[in-house]
């Protein structure tokens, strides 16, 4: 009776919660995925392809949805993150492989995106941008390790309102609209290797492992800062408004995400693609290139919003390999806790963001890192949409709240094409 009362007072109070007070793990973790590493991405086949990737994006939306939702659930039902389930229903080898493989794919992502924050800086104000880099990826890592995650996790969200920069920048250039509508589900490419490389680049970018791991223990977070918040699986009494916040909220996130690439891969391609730019690298180079044909508002925004997105993208990256390794490890764990009760935990944020700020001194090819980190994230995304997808479907795992026949469904469509993609890149690779 005690559980009882505690799950129908949180369903009261989440009842009189404002919309955007409701809005949270999805809605973070949808901004995040644009962080400066994606947006380099986008803006890399913008400028290659011009329109011919857009389809993808309407692709992945419904496949990036139903993932995202299908790891929401399981953090909110048994009130564990993705690893622990992974560590009880899978083989440990693989499990300690993949945590490993995520580690690296974040670090570099997170070394790319606190020296784009910084190139970004200097675009805006001028000065040395290694400087701006270090300040900046300071400034995140002492708030992951000092500020509680009751404080922080508005800033997360107030950060994602950067990404509106990108949607803004389409304001002031010319778009042919009736190109893009066309392009946005028929293909327009040349199918090569580069082609299947840029596709699963985009692919991994989106549909990506941290997200997985974040978005679950976000859920998680959320249930152990609230007193009167307990596991689906241990009290299922109104669990109709909780499933539906985790499917309004992952919606609503992804959606986010998914027009933001959108619109980044129109301006790259209206801009640089059309006028015959082609080679971008970078995000910053890609502000940077929008300044004589899109104006100096459009560049200004552009930069801006890299800061903004870098900001909340990096504490994502380094707490999603810290949540991994230490439900993986059996590690005291949570952003909620004192560092000195989860050392462990803290240790793999720490070494994550250090490591991500070292690879900005160091001869490493930033760009070339970079792709192939996000091929690297589109690699390992399989293995764990199988895993995942298998845990939601336990009755042992998830009790009465196993997945539902559309989120079965689209999950593992969602697994299936991120497979077909990767096999053809290494099939154009070895033929």
């Amino acid at each position: 009776m005690k559980k009882q009362s505690k799950r129908k007072t949180a369903v009261a109070a989440d009842a009189k919660l404002s919309f955007w007070k409701k809005l949270g793990p999805g809605l973070v973790t949808g901004a995040a995925d644009d962080d400066p590493s994606g947006i380099a991405t986008y803006s890399q086949s913008g400028a290659a392809l011009g329109y011919g990737l857009l389809w993808t994006i309407w692709l992945t939306f419904p496949l990036m949805v139903a993932i995202q939702m299908v790891c929401a659930r399981i953090g909110c039902v048994t009130g564990h993150g993705l690893a622990a389930g992974m560590r009880k229903h899978s083989s440990r080898p693989l499990l300690h492989a993949i945590i490993l493989l995520l580690f690296v794919a974040n670090t570099i992502n997170i070394g790319a995106d606190i020296v784009a924050m910084g190139a970004a800086m200097k675009l805006l104000v001028g000065g040395p941008a290694l400087a701006y880099a270090l300040a900046l990826g300071a400034v995140s890592l002492l708030l992951q390790v000092f500020v509680p995650f009751k404080s922080y996790a508005p800033l997360l969200k107030f950060l994602a309102l950067a990404l509106f920069a990108y949607v803004a920048t389409i304001l002031f250039v010319k778009v042919p609209w009736g190109e893009v509508a066309y392009r946005s589900f028929v293909p327009g490419i040349t199918w090569n290797s580069a082609t299947l490389m840029m596709i699963v680049a985009v692919f991994g970018t989106t549909i990506s492992p941290y997200l997985f791991f974040w978005q679950a223990s976000y859920e998680v977070e959320k249930i152990n800062a609230d007193d009167n918040e307990t596991a689906l699986k241990q009290d299922g009494a109104d669990s109709v408004p909780q499933l539906n916040r985790i499917a309004v909220d992952t919606v609503i996130g992804m959606a986010f995400s998914n027009i933001v690439a959108f619109f980044i891969m129109v301006t790259t391609a209206v801009v640089l693609h059309a006028k015959g730019v082609t080679d971008i690298q970078t995000s910053a180079q890609a502000a940077q290139a929008l300044q004589p044909v899109a104006g100096k508002f459009a560049f200004a925004l552009f930069a801006a919003g890299i800061v903004g997105t870098g900001m909340l993208a990096v504490p994502v990256l380094a707490a999603s390999s810290a949540y991994a390794a230490a439900e993986t490890f059996g590690w005291s764990l949570g952003l909620e806790r004192n560092w000195k009760k989860a050392r462990g935990f803290y240790a793999v944020i720490v070494a994550g963001m250090l490591g991500g700020m070292v690879l900005g001194f160091t001869p490493i090819d930033p760009v070339k890192a970079l792709v192939w980190s996000a091929v690297l994230n589109g690699v390992i995304a399989v293995p764990i949409m199988v895993v995942v997808m298998r845990i939601a479907s336990l009755r042992e795992a998830m009790g009465d709240f196993v997945l539902t026949p559309p989120l079965r469904i689209f999950g593992w469509l969602a697994t299936a094409t991120m497979t077909v993609a990767v096999v053809a890149m290494f099939w154009s690779w070895w033929r």
